[in-house]
Order: structure tokens, then C-alpha cells, then sequence
């Protein structure tokens, strides 16, 4: 006769079951990121995408869904072709002042020199101010009447009257995108100092040694260094900057008349100075798919050169 022995099952060791219980913390630990990401980033953008298909006032409330006519009357618009424009100008200019002279700051500052730690956080200054402080400054310094800069020009010989910086359709939005450019090249500097502080001091030694110039160590071994740094800054200051309106709204208003106002800002004034929140959406709409197309094609670009 013989007796079967039947091995009992086996349960799952401590670790395991401890596993299963951590998969939960992970949702957990997220959970609060993605309520906030929702209640601050999905919801208004769902909210305006909704209120650009409809007539809705900022003290009549809704009055009903009109489909496209926003869209429609927002395309032929004749103003619509100058916010366009000044909206590209606005972002490029402003954005192009930053590359260029972001990078020489940062050349500069990472060259080694007497207090260079203080010149670092004294370059901070502009960028960390609050962006109406800018404005109050700047419209200070360029005051067709008592500013420092038309005084300074017109004693220099340069001018022979002040000018009204702000004041000009002429004028107006370049001194915008000056002013946005001393605000924000302190950020792309840093950006790109910590990026050539990363590069390994042996690699340009030895090119040096082979007889390279500093046109060459720069050309072939600092910006392919720091190229994806730049390219990711560039990407955020763009976006960032065509989204701007604190300074056009302080000093100029988007004027004289529409001279200064850029998409994001007629966004703003028809929805809360004009209470047509359903048109003031439907140039925020049509301002997120702008973006949308550049962060995509950005997307693209850089998944080509990785691959």
C-alpha cells in the first residue's frame, strides 16, 4: 500500500506581498501632482476650449453655443493679420536677444576672474525682479521728458529731440522686446553657464594640445556640448514669451492703438476689458494649437537627431 504525500502550496513570501502593497503607493504619491495638474491645467483649458464655442459674457454669463462664429469672426478680423505679426516679432526678437547675448553672458561669466560669484547673482537682478517693477523702471529711464535715456542720447548728439519711446507705433513694440530681453537674458545665461560647466576641461586641454585655436575648441567641442541645453531653453523661453503680456499690458496697453498687441493680449483685453469672454477664448485656442504645432515639431527634430 502505498501513501501519496501531497506537498502544501507554497504562500508568497514576505517581500512579495510587501511588492503588491508598494504598486499602490506609487498612484498614491502621484495623486496629489495630478489633482493639482488637473484643477489648474486641464480644467481651464478644457474651460476655454468650451467657452471659445460660445457666446458668454463676463457679467452676462452664457447666452448660448455659437459654434464657430468666434473663430470665424476672430480670421476676418482685419486686426487679427497685426497681432499676428506682432505676435511673431514679439516672441522671435525678444527670444533672439536672449540666444545671442544669453550665450555670451555665459561665456563671459564662466571665465574665471575677481569677485565672479557676486557678478554671477548680480546678473540674477533682472531676472528675479517682478515683471511690473520692470516696467515702472524702464518707463522711468525712457520718459520722453525726464528719462535718463533720451538724456543721455540727446547730449551725446545722437538725437536731436527726445523720443517718446512708448508713445510711437514706430517704436513701441522693438522697445518692448528690448526691455523683455534685458529681463530675460540673466535665465538663458545661466542656463548655458551650467551647460559649459559640464564640459570636461580635458577634452578642450587636449584639443588645445593638438593645435587647436579657441574658435575651433569652441566650434567643435563647446556647442555640441551644450546644444541640447540651448535647444530646450530656447524651446521654453519661446513658448513663455509668446504667452507674455505683463510688460505690453503696464506700458504701452498694446498701444498706440494695436501697434504693440500681440494675440495673447487681445485674448485678455477682449475677454476682461471688453467682458466677451467666448471671443477673448478663441484667440487663446487659436494661440495653444500655435504652440502646440512648434513644441511638436521640436518633439520630432529631437527624436530624429537621437535616433
Amino acid at each position: 500500500m502505498t501513501t501519496l504525500t501531497t506537498r502544501r502550496p507554497i504562500r508568497p513570501s514576505g517581500p512579495t506581498r510587501r511588492k503588491r502593497r508598494l504598486d499602490l503607493t506609487v498612484p498614491l504619491f502621484l495623486s496629489p501632482t495630478l489633482l493639482l495638474l488637473v484643477v489648474f491645467v486641464a480644467y481651464p483649458f478644457l474651460r476655454a476650449i468650451w467657452l471659445s464655442f460660445t457666446e458668454t459674457s463676463l457679467l452676462g454669463g452664457t447666452l448660448g453655443f455659437v459654434g464657430l462664429d468666434n473663430f470665424r469672426t476672430l480670421f476676418t478680423d482685419p486686426s487679427f493679420g497685426t497681432f499676428l505679426r506682432n505676435s511673431v516679432v514679439w516672441t522671435v526678437g525678444g527670444v533672439g536677444l536672449q540666444l545671442v547675448f544669453g550665450v555670451i553672458g555665459a561665456l563671459l561669466l564662466n571665465q574665471r576672474f575677481r569677485l565672479r560669484g557676486v557678478v554671477r547673482g548680480l546678473a540674477m537682478i533682472p531676472w528675479a525682479t517682478p515683471s511690473v517693477l520692470v516696467a515702472l523702471i524702464w518707463m522711468w529711464l525712457l520718459d520722453p521728458n525726464h528719462g535718463l535715456v533720451n538724456a543721455v542720447l540727446t547730449r551725446a548728439g545722437l538725437m536731436h529731440s527726445p523720443v517718446a519711446w512708448f508713445g510711437s507705433p514706430h517704436t513701441a513694440l522693438a522697445t518692448l522686446i528690448v526691455v523683455d530681453a534685458w529681463q530675460g537674458i540673466p535665465f538663458f545665461a545661466v542656463m548655458v553657464l551650467a551647460a559649459l560647466q559640464a564640459v570636461p576641461e580635458e577634452l578642450k586641454e587636449s584639443a588645445r594640445t593638438d593645435g587647436c585655436g579657441f574658435l575651433r575648441v569652441f566650434w567643435f567641442i563647446t556647442v555640441p556640448s551644450i546644444l541640447p541645453t540651448v535647444l530646450i531653453t530656447l524651446v521654453l523661453r519661446l513658448i513663455w514669451t509668446a504667452n507674455y503680456i505683463d510688460l505690453a499690458y503696464v506700458l504701452t496697453g498694446g498701444g498706440p492703438g494695436i501697434a504693440s498687441t500681440t494675440i495673447p493680449l487681445a485674448s485678455y483685453l477682449t475677454a476682461y476689458k471688453q467682458g466677451a469672454l467666448g471671443s477673448g477664448a478663441s484667440y487663446a485656442v487659436v494661440q495653444a494649437a500655435v504652440l502646440a504645432v512648434l513644441v511638436a515639431v521640436y518633439i520630432r527634430l529631437t527624436q530624429r537627431r537621437e535616433a
